[in-house]
């Protein structure tokens, strides 16, 4: 009985140093701008082994299923940071979001538009007379960039027909569209686990054809951290968000090394999307990261500019708002602090793996 009670009061002791050492750490809340995958794998994996505990955060990760816009969650004071696209940012920033990019995650688009090839679209200049779907609330702009590249109008529709369509390509494969927009490391995969009815087994890439928005000038920055301005005017939320940055960014590097590690962990938050679906998405997720020439996080002013002048272009945006809308100094100090620590943070070695996603992995 006396042995019981000591590590029953022994438990009790250890729970309130934990418990103590909790209430010591910085709470903040990050919201994502869909479900549990790999396109978020460096936050998850900085949850789950510990980095940001270690940067003194105790952070809260927020999903959603599109019903949640991360840049309106963030300038509402939800959440401290968000997951989100830049077109995104700057329309909210012109209703008065007052948001900030703090660090750019994807160097590269992952908008594809995706036809069979019996559709005989291979080029951008072969959507004419074509119906095209589209997603709509903020996700549109490449698919619009893309018509104005083959010289129609999407607005008036002149030279094809644009469609909404949902988050998935089951209007394509059922044929009632001609091309549809995807995301590389996640819808398009998803087909890839597919039965192709014409041939009785998965489709297979060569059934498929791809128009990547970074071949044709229509690419607009994606995923970037954002936070409102006027909750880094203090120094202490500036140090907050030097630690978040610095542990996301060792997740992403750990995800860059450790791909099917992190694959793991995902499926062990979540199995809904299936293994080699996940092991699919790292993959073709670190090729829209790395390599990153300057060190991840840190935005290329071309990529800045091309976005910027097709929204203006568009009449997405009026005003640029390039001074007011990013911050560099923050992800370079936390650069700083993980190469002092030995940590690779550009990635020019990294080359991606061949994966193959499963029937029904989906």
């Amino acid at each position: 009985m006396f042995r019981q009670c000591l590590i029953l009061g022994m438990a009790l002791m250890l729970t309130s140093v934990l418990a103590a050492a909790d209430d010591d750490l910085a709470p903040v809340s990050i919201q994502l701008q869909w479900v549990t995958q790999a396109q978020f794998a460096g936050y998850y994996v900085a949850q789950e082994l510990g980095f940001y505990k270690e940067e003194g955060l105790a952070v809260n990760i927020l999903e959603s299923e599109g019903d949640i816009q991360p840049a309106e969650a963030v300038a509402a004071g939800a959440a401290e940071f968000g997951v989100t696209w830049l077109p995104k940012t700057l329309i909210a920033n012109e209703k008065g979001g007052g948001l900030v990019n703090i660090a750019q995650i994807f160097q590269r688009s992952g908008t594809v538009l995706v036809s069979l090839v019996s559709a005989g679209i291979e080029s951008v200049y072969d959507l004419a007379l074509k119906t095209v779907g589209y997603w709509p609330n903020g996700n549109e702009f490449e698919v619009y960039a893309a018509t104005f590249v083959m010289g129609s109008d999407p607005i008036s529709g002149e030279h094809l027909l644009l469609v909404e369509q949902p988050f998935h390509l089951g209007p394509l494969l059922e044929g009632e569209l001609d091309a549809a927009q995807a995301l590389i490391y996640n819808s398009y995969g998803r087909v890839l686990g597919e039965i192709n009815p014409a041939t009785g087994e998965l489709y297979r890439e060569s059934d498929l054809n791809l128009i990547d928005m970074n071949e044709i000038g229509a690419a607009m920055l994606q995923d970037h951290i954002i936070a409102r301005g006027d909750w880094l005017a203090s120094d202490e939320n500036d140090e907050i968000a030097i630690a978040m940055l610095k542990a996301t960014l060792r997740g992403w590097i750990h995800c860059r090394e450790n791909a099917g590690d992190c694959a793991r962990i995902l499926l062990d938050i979540d199995p809904s999307l299936g293994e080699s679906h996940q092991q699919w998405q790292m993959n073709e997720v670190n090729k829209l990261i790395w390599p990153s020439p300057d060190g991840i996080g840190l935005l290329d002013d071309e990529s800045w500019n091309q976005t910027v002048e097709w929204l203006l272009f568009m009449g997405a945006i009026e005003e640029a708002l390039a001074d007011s809308a990013y911050r560099e100094d923050l992800v370079t100090e936390a650069l700083k602090l993980l190469a002092e620590e030995g940590l690779d943070v550009t990635g020019e070695d990294w080359r991606p793996t061949k994966v193959t996603v499963r029937a029904g992995d989906n």
